[in-house]
């Protein structure tokens, strides 16, 4: 259904229901790659139960991987997909479990050392979560913040644990792809914290695990830190200043001012008395704690500081930034020396035995030599300066060309990733897109079948758009954006199922020439292939792709009042067009009527996966055939004689036919039209053009069926024209009325006989 009633209308009045879209993502050719810039960075190191250390990475381009890696090299082992949009900020807790906040306000928990198993998703925050802080000895204590200003404190352990819950509460929890279910986390009411420190109860929907909410923040919060017991908490964000919390409580101990501008980035120490802060304002600030004011103030940035990462001492910090500078600086001494310089902003730092991780907003990851054990030895090749307490002093030296060289030039171990799609440009055909990458590689893209058509290297972009221009028109069936670093495709009834081809163009085999292929509905079948054939082999009950536990009722629901999965609908073939590639498959994001929205690779479906977690359009087109009802299909137009030409008139009314029917078929109704009344002699037609009597194409205003023959063996001796310029036979009338008519008005065509050739 695409229409319900409005609650409380009278006379049956509707409202338009918005119905849930459908995207998916195409990869390129090498998925153990990232291709958008790296967020955050984190080092799982080697234990008893494990001698291999890893290293998890999560990037814009909504995934995480993880790496393992030696000496010299490295390698994807594993690629966690679940997210739908940015992956902000991850964090390891407890032995092996990873955390992850991303812009699509969810927290999700995996196994780290699984292949992308998704455990949890916690859905509790309002908008964007951009932070994460886990407690060193007591990692099952986890806090997010993000832009709604809301901070959560999460047990994990507790919220890992399974609960004892009424049949009918809908658990919100979500599963990755790659595993197929996962376990359920109940949500239940918060114990909030207003800025009197006075814990009311935030009622919700659900019952299970309760989260604590440090409330205070008016603004968005950017980053957060917790001691290594997990009992204290600091805050900081668009606020400026930065807020103490007791996470055991909620309750806010002291808020301390000195920055100018956001707080970006926090450290504790072990103890939790020293905090570090890096903020937009270009300075790095150390408090203590315990006397509620800033010690010492460092400028040794030029711009905003983004990454901190501190040694075991607590005595010399690693910051990087906006300014794409890593410095090192003695906090005691307040000297500095420059480490390297990268060509783009840093985004995250992590240490690891003697060398730091450094993540960019490119999407490659590099080991930098950082002396981390002995940070001296940095300081005895030279090059060191003093951090002073004014941050115009250092811009005033960086602007002056005295900035002293890097200790290193290279690092030890990079991580490449593909460059992002910066631009792209829908073809006229609306199956190709073209698209130019941060390097500046040209691209064209078929994505009907998710692959790059042709490479086309580094070229100029407008030169080979205009290249590949083609006059036709078709409607704009998808939207696409390339906010995850690479292609996104959206889906949206009922403007998805607007266009269509005859299988002839898409050189389909085995069906008629003049059949109609709906673009939107093959393309959906082609996405869905791979679910519709594992769900025919797979028994009751069926799991949310999301992973949210049905209730028992609704499973029942589901026993009973399933779709027909033997329809000849749902066993139509995927035609060759619209077969994507198993090589580097797409993935789905999408949101059904239960849970929230979900991504999962196309070739990863069990066919478990419950009809509810996809939009209900999706299934009507794929399993039933059932289209919505759609505008604009067809294309009024009159038929007249050229002025001054003895044709016959054939026609006196307006004509109506589909939008993508070719001017060889008008060419064609005229010419039999005028063959009910004339010898084929007298004009002068080839005997096979009309060979067992003459077909009608129009009648009225309505469409008959069309010539049984194909035109390719037609020499026609009449010719259309529009604007008084001849045709070509393969335009459509929608190609016509865009470019040539150009105008608002019903189309008019003109016939005449063609000079015999």
């Amino acid at each position: 259904m695409h229409r319900v009633g409005s609650a409380g209308s009278n006379g049956g009045s509707v409202r338009t229901r918005k119905e849930k879209k459908l995207t998916y993502v195409l990869n390129d050719a090498n998925d153990t790659k990232h291709c958008a810039g790296i967020n955050c960075l984190d080092v799982l190191k080697s234990s008893v139960s494990s001698d291999q250390s890893y290293l998890f990475t999560g990037s814009r381009d909504g995934t995480l991987k993880r790496w393992a890696f030696d000496e010299n090299a490295t390698f994807c082992s594993a690629t966690f997909e679940s997210h739908v949009d940015w992956v902000n900020d991850a964090a390891l807790a407890g032995e092996s479990t990873l955390v992850s906040c991303s812009s699509d306000t969810t927290v999700k928990t995996w196994d780290g050392l699984s292949d992308g198993v998704c455990t949890r998703t916690l859905r509790q925050h309002s908008d964007y979560v951009t932070c994460l802080a886990v407690a060193a000895k007591n990692s099952y204590v986890v806090a997010s913040g993000g832009l709604g200003g809301e901070v959560f404190i999460w047990d994990i352990e507790a919220a890992l644990s399974p609960v004892t819950k009424p049949n009918d509460a809908m658990e919100d929890s979500s599963s990755n792809g790659a595993s197929g279910p996962g376990n359920s986390l109940p949500v239940t009411s918060l114990r909030t914290v207003g800025s009197s420190n006075n814990i009311s109860v935030q009622s919700s929907p659900s019952h299970g695990y309760t989260p604590t909410i440090a409330k205070g923040h008016k603004e968005s919060v950017y980053a957060l830190a917790m001691n290594d017991t997990g009992t204290m908490l600091v805050s900081g964000g668009t606020e400026k200043v930065l807020r103490v919390w007791d996470p055991r409580t909620g309750s806010k101990s002291m808020k301390l001012r000195g920055h100018t501008d956001n707080v970006r980035v926090l450290l504790l120490d072990s103890t939790g008395r020293f905090c570090l802060s890096g903020s937009s304002d270009s300075m790095i600030r150390l408090w203590d704690l315990g006397q509620q004011r800033c010690l010492h103030t460092y400028a040794v940035h030029t711009d905003s500081v983004w990454a901190l990462a501190c040694t075991p001492s607590f005595n010399h910090v690693y910051s990087g930034g906006r300014d794409q500078c890593l410095y090192l600086t003695d906090l005691g001494t307040r000297e500095s020396v420059l480490l390297c310089t990268k060509e783009h902003p840093i985004q995250q730092l992590a240490l690891q035995d003697n060398s730091i991780w450094v993540a960019t907003t490119d999407s490659s990851v590099e080991r930098w030599p950082a002396e981390v054990q002995s940070p001296q030895k940095v300081f005895q090749r030279g090059g060191s300066f003093l951090a002073g307490n004014l941050s115009f002093n250092r811009a005033r030296v960086s602007l002056e060309g005295l900035n002293p060289p890097p200790a290193y030039k290279e690092p030890s171990i990079t991580v490449p990733g593909t460059h992002p799609i910066g631009q792209h440009e829908i073809l006229n055909n609306k199956r190709q897109i073209l698209t130019k990458d941060a390097a500046g590689s040209v691209k064209l893209w078929d994505i009907t079948r998710g692959v790059v058509v042709e490479d086309y290297g580094k070229i100029s972009f407008e030169e080979k758009k205009e290249e590949l221009f083609e006059m036709v028109s078709i409607p704009s069936w998808f939207t696409v954006d390339t906010r995850l670093g690479c292609l996104s495709i959206h889906l949206e009834t009922p403007q998805c199922f607007s266009a269509e081809m005859y299988s002839a163009d898409l050189t389909v085999s085995g069906r008629p020439e003049d059949d109609k292929i709906n673009l939107g509905r093959e393309t959906l079948k082609g996405l869905l292939g791979h679910w519709v054939a594992k769900k025919k082999h797979k028994p009751k009950p069926q799991v949310p792709a999301s992973g949210d536990a049905l209730p028992v009722k609704d499973t029942k629901k589901n026993l009973i009042a399933s779709r027909t999965e033997d329809s000849s609908a749902a066993s139509d073939p995927v035609y060759p067009p619209f077969d994507f590639s198993s090589v580097s498959p797409p993935s789905i994001i999408t949101e059904g009527s239960q849970g929230g929205p979900w991504r999962k690779k196309i070739t990863e479906f069990t066919g478990t996966e419950d009809e509810k977690d996809f939009p209900l359009w999706c299934l009507d087109a794929v399993l039933n055939n059932r289209l919505p009802t759609r505008e604009n299909t067809k294309l009024s137009f009159f038929l007249h004689p050229c002025e001054g030409s003895n044709v016959q008139v054939v026609t006196l009314g307006k004509l109506s036919a589909p939008r993508i029917l070719r001017v060889h078929k008008v060419t064609t109704y005229v010419a039999e039209k005028m063959v009910l009344d004339s010898s084929l002699e007298t004009l002068a037609i080839d005997a096979a053009s009309v060979s067992g009597g003459p077909q009608h194409l129009f009648a009225g205003n309505g469409l008959l069926p069309s010539v049984t023959m194909p035109w390719q063996k037609l020499r026609p001796s009449i010719e259309i024209l529009c604007n008084n310029q001849v045709l070509s036979p393969e335009m459509s009338l929608a190609t016509v009325r865009a470019y040539i008519w150009k105008k608002p008005e019903d189309l008019i065509l003109n016939y005449r006989l063609a000079v015999a050739r």
